[in-house]
């Protein structure tokens, strides 16, 4: 999407507008596609009467739910502050639970270190993050005529090597600034792109085929605007590229209820991820505490889980008018409606098999982590409804309640009285409300331990690790890296993937570590296999460089420089110089400024690279032109002194 609103042109012809699209949205019935709200009659007063029992059957599990969210873009909407952090990926009182954030891959690095303090910080309370780029770097484009539009743009095909690497340097940027991320998106809404970059199905196939295998984290794709099938079709049915693809994501934009369900995806993804990567709904015109059209926003996450079969439900800007935070930070009504789910369905909940839509306008759902099962059930009704619930094959100890309606937001209720596993709940006129259903005692099956790490790289100053991972009959909510020595354990890293940097280590030091994997209701595994890793020896100068090729064609290549400190202070403000031989000329760098004399290259940093920690590195990306050779340089100096 573009800046606020995200409502950008298309060029199609013969197809309305993006634009269009989101306009006529707005201007849909507050409840398209939904049951038409029950009428009042003389007796409004008066509970309906439920018309079947919402069986919920604990043994019929279906996906696992990776969590709910949205998108923090710095440079189009403003940076979330650090107070609406906590709001958005907090989990108490007035917070919205957010476990999800997507992110923007600017094609510009200046603009990287934007995106840093708020991932950040969504990571330490717990959320994944992953990342979407909307064009590649200038350099990599080409423009081309599609249609009535002369002006197109599309990634050059011979840059996806370098645009791939542009990519994984984004996860390098991230991963040194604290931030593991979870995936990156190929492109945001490659099929509506008059605004940004466009690419066919056949493009996204080969990318995938050929250069996805380069990133160096889980790839995303396609992120069509209206979850178009033809786009992500392709890909299911190349053995190659869907290999390399880990995550479908689809936007839901005017896409029919009718269209969620995706029978190839089920038949060909297994061992993937179906995520809904964005939407807002119904519209970007409303309030968002306009009620009841916030309710929809339950229909529509109803829909998405349930007929989608979607684990992530993500939406546009967290703070907006129409988002899920208003814009002085506190939770609107459409934030309430997601916090139903986002608060009390976690990441590595399964959902249950629940009758949807017991009664005309009620749709419930239901899911389950550790013994507590959770059910979410939307009345759009003008009347209240009296409805009864099932828990096959439990024993339920008690059932907790909170409601949102016109005037209440996250309420807590009484909960209903529980007869054996079945209890009957008043649901309010046009109202959502989550129950909790739980059970005496701990959920008691721990997960398995995770697989013996493998130390994949190891610098002076970190190694990185990755893992098998464990199984857990309620999905696994974190993994623990322990560094294990004389003096027992100490927790180095958290994460939800399995695979993690562990930095601020000592230069020409060995370490033994293990990984413990936890699951939702806090059960610990046993501990992995321990292994053991040698950091690199400091070099002469306290500095380190690697230099690599990345990619190279007819004339030009691409490059990049890692420098590392590994000195006992931090470096800050530093120029690195070296010197090329066979007259290569670097055109553009970034991470930092570049000039050049002869062959003598010397760099200064960019603003977010001027500070290298103790034990820290940047990473400096290059375009060069070359000859016929292509030698590395032979020598680099930091502030004048040999650098190894």
């Amino acid at each position: 999407m573009t800046p606020a609103p995200q409502e950008p042109p298309t060029d199609r012809p013969a197809a309305p507008s993006r634009r269009t699209v989101l306009a006529a949205l707005g201007a849909l019935p507050v409840l398209a596609a939904a049951a038409a709200p029950l009428p009042a009659t003389a007796a409004t007063t008066a509970t309906a009467t439920a018309t079947a029992t919402v069986l919920i059957d604990p043994a019929a599990r279906r996906q696992s739910i990776r969590g709910f969210g949205g998108m923090n873009h710095p440079l189009w909407a403003g940076d979330l502050t650090a107070a609406q952090r906590e709001t958005a990926f907090g989990n108490g009182p007035g917070q919205l639970g957010f476990t999800v954030l997507r992110i923007h891959v600017d094609e510009d690095r200046a603009n990287w270190s934007r995106e840093v303090a708020t991932a950040k910080r969504a990571a330490e309370l717990g959320a994944i993050v992953f990342a979407t780029p909307w064009n590649p770097p200038a350099a990599l484009v080409e423009t081309f005529v599609r249609g009535s539009q002369a002006d197109a743009r599309r990634l050059r095909h011979d840059q996806y090597g370098a645009y791939a690497q542009h990519l994984e340097d984004f996860r390098v940027f991230m991963a040194d600034n604290g931030v593991g991320l979870y995936a990156v998106s190929v492109q945001n809404e490659p099929d509506y792109a008059q605004d940004w970059t466009w690419w066919t199905s056949d493009e996204i196939v080969r990318f995938l085929r050929e250069n996805a295998g380069a990133i160096g984290t889980r790839v995303i794709a396609p992120e069509s605007f209206q979850y178009v099938k033809g786009l992500s079709d392709p890909v299911l049915n190349d053995p190659a590229a869907l290999a390399n693809l880990d995550v479908l994501g689809a936007h839901l934009y005017g896409t029919p209820y009718a269209d969620f369900p995706y029978p190839l995806f089920q038949q060909k993804g297994q061992g993937k991820e179906l995520w809904m990567t964005e939407v807002y709904y119904p519209n970007s015109s409303d309030s968002a505490d306009l009620w009841p059209q916030a309710l929809g926003v339950g229909e529509h996450i109803h829909h998405a889980l349930v007929d989608g079969g979607f684990q992530a439900y993500v939406w546009w800007y967290i703070r907006r008018s129409y988002g899920p935070m208003r814009e002085d930070g506190q939770l609107s009504k459409r934030g309430a409606v997601m916090a139903h789910f986002a608060k009390f369905v976690r990441p590595g909940h399964v959902r249950l098999d629940a009758l949807a839509n017991p009664q005309p306008g009620v749709w419930t759902s239901a899911y389950q982590g550790g013994s507590a099962v959770t059910v979410v059930a939307v009345n759009q009704g003008s009347a209240a409804v009296s409805q009864q619930f099932a828990v096959a094959g439990t024993a339920p100890s008690g059932v907790s309640a909170w409601v949102t309606d016109a005037a209440r937001t996250l309420t807590a209720q009484a909960g209903p009285a529980l007869s054996g596993g079945t209890f009957t709940a008043t649901l309010p006129a046009q109202s959502v409300t989550t129950f909790v259903v739980t059970s005496g005692g701990a959920e008691p099956m721990p997960p398995t331990a995770p697989g013996t790490p493998v130390v994949e790289a190891v610098t002076a100053a970190s190694a990185t690790l990755s893992w098998a991972p464990s199984t857990d009959d309620t999905g696994v909510a974190r993994y623990d890296v322990v560094r294990v020595d004389a003096a027992g354990e100490t927790v180095v890293a958290s994460t939800t993937t399995t695979r993690v940097t562990v930095t601020g280590l000592a230069a020409g030091t060995g370490y033994a570590f293990a990984v413990y994997a936890f699951d939702p209701p806090g059960n610990r595994s046993p501990r992995s296999t321990a292994v053991t890793a040698t950091t690199a020896a400091a070099p002469a100068g306290g500095c380190g460089v690697d230099y690599r090729v990345t990619n190279s064609w007819d004339g030009g290549f691409q490059g990049e420089i890692v420098l590392r400190n590994t000195g006992p202070a931090a470096l800050t403000g530093w120029t690195l110089s070296f010197a090329f031989t066979a007259g290569q000329v670097v055109s553009q760098l970034w991470g930092g400024t570049a000039t050049q004399s002869g062959g003598a290259v010397s760099v200064a940093p960019a603003d977010y690279t001027r500070t290298i920690p103790s034990g820290g590195s940047v990473t400096l990306g290059f375009l060069a032109t070359r000859g016929a050779t292509n030698p590395a340089p032979a020598a680099f100096a930091l502030n004048g002194a040999a650098c190894g």
